[in-house]
């Protein structure tokens, strides 16, 4: 079957990664380092604030559902501004774009640890998704132009930061919130204008892409069923996570240094299972199996902690697990919807971030309001209840899955350049595989 030309890597040969593998991690330009220290503390943004949430509620004098907007406005902004950050990448091109990004996240970075309201780190919260949105959505191109190695070099880079980023999140967070609950918003501001100056001075110009993105593509592009399938899903899908990530350290009643540690060790197996444990199951068992199986376990998981959610033994245990179903569901359902699209990866990327995480966004305050109107078991079950939901919208599509492992569109077209999307690890905003096409099409 001849390739379709009109799908974003069609023609482009992947060839030249055969001979990568041996390029080293500590054998790369300054420039790179800058680039991958910011992702970095960039992927840290989610899980450092988990530790201090009962903190906040305590100090602040603030409901739980007040707190957990600190979720929903950093995620609502981040699903919304995946709209935009096509259309501002491909007219600035990736430097600008990322520089604007780590200037936004500095500046509402500091501002959020210098308020004194709620209210106040709320808002800033949803600035620092925006600035987090434009800076994931080039930081990948950043590194695959100037990484040696080419897409190989620049995927283990980036998958490292990845893993670190997670799992150090929590940790850190714990770390800092222990001097002061603004602890973590102004080391944060900190670490990234280090490395804000770094990417100024090392990193290289990089070009634009060939062609302007439409401001209204991602939203056009939801008119394919594939892509419309898989991004309800992952909504469900993220309403579980979301509520797990986002609710969950209050009934736990646990210490800062002590969520911290829980939520470390959850990070450890989501950056595992995204890396490795994901990747395996795939050639294993295929992408459906492998969803549908971790699927369920995760809506299992989500049903025993709202059995009893301040239980801390049985809280810690569930919450440790889920970094595995999660590292797994990220990866694969990435994957699978920069595979099956048969629109841009960078245009299919923005709609299936917006899509996703209006569900994730939204699931934490719910959480909070669920549990002052009827009982802390609810926004578990609920949970379950969206994730199990997940799988039966999942199911609709197996044929697009099936193709996805075949290495075809939703129209049946052959993806030449599936390879390289099937080495690429999704990040939080899966943004992964759209930044590695910006940086191809802009060669």
């Amino acid at each position: 079957m001849s390739p379709d030309t009109s799908h974003p890597g069609a023609g482009h040969s992947t060839g030249s990664t055969g001979n990568t593998h041996t390029t080293s991690l500590f054998d790369q330009p300054k420039a790179v380092y800058a680039v991958a220290f910011a992702c970095v503390i960039s992927f840290m943004g989610i899980g450092l604030v988990d530790p201090i949430l009962p903190a906040l509620k305590t100090q602040l004098d603030a409901t739980e559902s007040q707190v957990t907007l600190l979720f929903t406005s950093y995620l609502v902004v981040t699903a919304v501004a995946m709209l935009a950050t096509n259309w501002v990448s491909s007219r600035l091109g990736a430097k600008r774009t990322l520089l604007t990004g780590l200037l936004i996240i500095v500046v509402f970075a500091a501002l959020a640890g210098s308020t004194d309201t709620i209210s106040g780190i709320v808002a800033f919260r949803a600035g620092w998704g925006l600035g987090n949105a434009l800076f994931i959505a080039t930081s990948l191109a950043a590194i695959v132009s100037s990484a040696r190695g080419g897409f190989a070099g620049a995927i283990i880079l980036y998958e490292a930061a990845l893993g670190l980023g997670i799992a150090a999140g929590p940790l850190v967070g714990s770390v800092l919130g222990n001097i002061s609950w603004r602890g973590p918003f102004f080391g944060v501001a900190a670490l990234m204008a280090i490395a804000l100056v770094a990417t100024f001075f090392l990193l290289p110009a990089t070009p634009k892409p060939d062609h302007p993105t439409a401001l209204s593509a991602p939203l056009r592009a939801l008119g394919h069923r594939g892509l419309l399938t898989m991004s309800i899903t992952a909504l469900l899908y993220n309403w579980g996570f979301f509520t797990m990530l986002g609710y969950a350290p209050f009934p736990m009643g646990l210490s800062i240094t002590a969520l911290g540690w829980v939520f470390f060790c959850w990070g450890i197996l989501v950056a595992f299972f995204s890396v490795i444990g994901a990747p395996w199951l795939q050639r294993r068992f295929g992408t459906a199996t492998s969803l549908y199986g971790s699927l369920a376990l995760f809506a299992v998981d989500l049903a025993v902690m709202a059995i009893s959610p301040t239980n801390q033994t049985l809280m810690i245990g569930a919450v440790i697990a889920a970094g595995i179903f999660i590292g797994i569901n990220n990866t694969l359902m990435t994957q699978a919807v920069m595979i099956v699209s048969p629109v841009e990866r960078p245009v299919a990327s923005a709609a299936y971030g917006f899509v996703r995480f209006i569900g994730g966004g939204l699931a934490p305050f719910a959480a909070g309001k669920l549990v002052e109107h009827f009982t802390v078991h609810v926004p578990f079950a609920l949970g379950a209840v969206a994730v199990a939901v997940a799988i039966a919208v999942l199911a609709s599509g197996h044929r697009i899955l099936a193709q996805a492992d075949a290495g075809l569109d939703e129209d049946g077209h052959d993806v030449r350049d599936a390879d390289v999307v099937e080495g690429e690890i999704a990040d939080e905003f899966g943004g992964a595989s759209g930044a590695i096409d910006e940086s191809i099409n802009a060669r």
